[in-house]
């Protein structure tokens, strides 16, 4: 019966894998080895190339002709494109999900915002607030559109933590109590406002070169 509810190991390795390269424990433009990954997991290569392409749906990887998989790079014009991108995303899905949220939905969505608040890490104060926006959005019923949301935040993961991993300081959300308070008084259109600006001020900033020190560009990411 445990067997049956598990995730499929291909899924499994895939989000090991996101999890690492989000977190810049593999660097960009490293190879992602075929013999390597099945060993360490204890599987054939099948389920390692199914977990390739889904990091590759995700923007993680890229495939090169001969060449297998490596990770991708990233620079401050894609930082640009992915804010735009969950700035419109994220409002639409907000617009669809405001009349489902439930008290208990904005509650739990409240308390992770302080145990955001409460981070001592990058890695805490990330996984806290991908929560808040999972929460919020979900009940929009698309699982096409969140599918493509979840794909940008882990985008916008790399650069914050690639920005913060060694340099984190504590921040209150203020954004986040704002769009809760909107909700709960049925301002949606102020709600989903607030969200896009959230999310896609970053983006109106001026672009930099590649090898921009990351901080320099993303400060406090949505």
């Amino acid at each position: 019966m445990t067997a049956a509810t598990e995730d499929p190991i291909s899924e499994r390795i895939a989000r090991i894998l996101a999890d690492r390269i989000i977190s810049g424990e593999i660097q960009p433009g490293a190879r992602l080895r075929q013999d390597h990954v099945a060993t360490e997991f204890g599987t054939s290569h099948v389920p390692v190339r199914e977990a390739f392409r889904a990091l590759q749906t995700q923007g993680l990887a890229e495939s090169e002709p001969w060449r297998g998989f490596r990770v991708t790079d990233f620079d401050v014009a894609e930082l640009r494109e992915v804010a735009e991108m969950r700035a419109s995303l994220e409002s639409l899905a907000l617009r669809h999900a405001a009349p489902n949220l439930t008290r208990a939905i904005l509650a739990e969505a409240e308390e992770v915002t302080r145990h955001g608040d409460r981070a001592s890490n990058v890695r805490d104060w990330e996984a806290a607030n991908r929560r808040f926006h999972r929460l919020i959005l979900a009940p929009c019923r698309m699982p096409r559109l969140l599918q493509t949301i979840d794909g940008l935040h882990a985008a916008s993961a790399r650069f914050l933590f690639a920005a913060w991993r060694s340099d984190w300081e504590a921040r209150t959300d203020h954004d986040h109590r704002t769009i809760l308070t909107a909700l709960r008084d049925g301002r949606t259109e102020f709600a989903c406002s607030t969200l896009a600006r959230h999310v896609g001020w970053i983006g109106k900033r001026k672009p930099t070169s590649k090898n921009t020190d990351a901080r320099e560009t993303y400060e406090i990411p949505g």
